[in-house]
């Protein structure tokens, strides 16, 4: 019998993966401590896609070894995206480390903390999102060639997952009292077309649709060759919210084609005008890359008066990171750090901007939130348009309403910032 403490970074499909995990270990009667005081193993599932997430992961590794050294815990082990880049060099500069684990070595990592993998139990996870929410990962890996990412790299070949493997999954979810399910995968838009030589994306979100979530979204859509079918659906179905996170990096048409993005600026704002014409009420998001190698005041100009047109309903914004695996890597990364900033900031601030005038559109108005957390008589939670952990959110009194975690609740939107919406509870359901 071990506790083991497992440290989850990085994004919604590394949670995927350490759910997957824990279930696997709990079935050979491992336990997880909630403290890393209190276990025997540390275990860090790392993020290494940008350089401020490799910082992350290496700290906290060092901080473990600490722990490791004052005989606080008794083994570390270190899995994920980082070893798989690093992992000669993270062997070489700490040895301390019991194990490095890529991210396709689930069975070696299970070994290693005592438990064995059972290919029967793949489909069950332990969440560690609340109970009310969680992600699907309908895909592996990416088979895109975006010159700013090591994703490929890191997670090899797009690999769907069988449909019938998914269904069963969310099942699971849905017995478990998952509400709310967010459809991920490095890009959702191709899910089929390697098992099948088609896309499969609105086919599996009708079968999903159909096994009474009360809400699912879409997250992380490539622009190119979108299934733009999904959208009627969306609108068609009342559990699909109407959203989608559609991440499009930039809009000039030269630094489109040195990203390899395979979509141009009139192309994207084709499919963004077809989408909004087919579903009039979609909220839409995507995330911008600024200071990409070779990028012109000029072209962030071009950006800038693109976001302001586009009116986009949630935005992201990063500065270019120049990582060695990947194809840009051999550009010259020739915009200044300052610089790099100063652009992000102008972009959040005309976004601002934007995110004010749309959400002063909900003042007066009652609306359906789902409520994700509650202190004394103030409810935090989340509209159909707002994904977890990103994304906006509601702020509102409960009144006398038993109003709890995972609860959908109606609420009277009061005021509003760029951010967040304030208002009073005015119902439950």
């Amino acid at each position: 019998m071990r506790n083991i403490f497992l440290l989850s970074l990085g994004c919604s499909k590394n949670t995927v993966d350490s759910e997957r995990l824990m279930a696997q270990a709990a079935a050979s009667g491992i336990t997880f401590t909630e403290a890393a005081d209190d276990a025997d193993i540390i275990l860090i599932n790392t993020c290494g896609f940008i350089q401020d997430a490799k910082e992350e992961s290496i700290a906290e590794t060092l901080a473990a070894i600490r722990k490791k050294k004052e005989h606080l815990v008794q083994r570390v082990y270190v899995m994920g995206c980082l070893p798989e880049l690093y992992r000669k060099e993270l062997e070489e500069e700490i040895p301390e480390v019991d194990g490095f684990f890529g991210t396709r070595e689930l069975p070696d990592v299970l070994s290693a903390i005592g438990a064995r993998y059972r290919e029967e139990l793949f489909d069950n996870r332990i969440l560690l999102t609340p109970p009310h929410y969680t992600f699907l990962k309908i895909a592996e890996g990416c088979d895109r060639q975006c010159s700013f990412c090591s994703i490929p790299k890191i997670r090899g070949r797009y690999l769907s997952q069988p449909q019938e493997q998914l269904l069963r999954e969310a099942a699971l979810l849905r017995h478990s009292g998952v509400k709310e399910l967010n459809l991920i995968a490095q890009d959702i838009s191709v899910y089929g077309c390697d098992i099948e030589g088609k896309q499969l994306l609105n086919d599996l979100v009708l079968h999903l649709s159909d096994m009474a979530f009360d809400r699912i979204r879409l997250l992380y859509a490539y622009p190119q060759h979108f299934p733009i079918e999904v959208i009627d659906t969306m609108r068609e179905r009342e559990n699909l919210c109407n959203y989608l996170d559609i991440p499009l990096q930039h809009c000039n048409d030269r630094i489109l084609r040195s990203m390899n993005r395979g979509i141009d600026k009139a192309g994207t704002i084709r499919l963004l005008e077809e989408i909004r014409q087919r579903n009039p009420d979609i909220r839409l998001r995507t995330t911008m890359i600024v200071g990409y190698p070779g990028e012109t005041a000029k072209e962030f100009e071009e950006l800038l008066r693109f976001v302001e047109e586009i009116r986009f309903d949630r935005l992201g914004c990063f500065p270019y990171c120049h990582e060695e695996y990947t194809p840009a890597w051999k550009l010259e990364d020739n915009v200044s750090g300052e610089e790099k900033q100063n652009r992000v900031a102008e972009l959040m601030e005309l976004q601002e901007e934007i995110s004010q005038q749309k959400n002063r559109e909900f003042e007066d108005r009652e609306i359906v939130v789902l409520v994700d957390q509650v202190e004394q008589n103030m409810a935090f939670g989340r509209t159909e348009y707002d994904a977890p952990e990103v994304d906006n959110e509601c702020v509102i009194e409960t009144g006398g309403f038993d109003v709890r975690p995972g609860t959908f609740c109606r609420a009277m939107i009061t005021d509003s910032t760029p951010y967040d919406l304030e208002g009073k509870v005015t119902g439950i359901g």
